[in-house]
């Protein structure tokens, strides 16, 4: 008997060990990872508005990219036509 309680006693600490060590640490990590990515995204939002509301805006128009021109394909290209029979 005293043999078996030791084996469901370990059993017990094991499964106990399992679910800390692979769930709730894990769980923990990234709620916290996630709450610090999005208060570092309200701070810079909020930096983003306060230097816009005091005239000097971070990001400033940039002209426009140049129209793409045409690329002309050189080398062994042969046209595929389907032909139904």
């Amino acid at each position: 008997m005293t043999l078996l309680r030791f084996i469901l006693y370990a059993l017990g600490i094991y499964m106990v060990y399992k679910v800390i060590f692979d769930l709730i640490i894990p769980v923990s990590r990234a709620t916290k990872k996630v709450r610090q990515q999005f208060g570092d995204m309200q701070q810079h939002m909020q930096d983003q508005m306060n230097a816009t509301q005091n005239g000097y805006p971070n990001h400033t128009p940039s002209q426009p990219p140049p129209p793409e021109q045409k690329k002309t394909r050189t080398g062994d290209y042969i046209d595929f036509e389907e032909v139904k029979s």
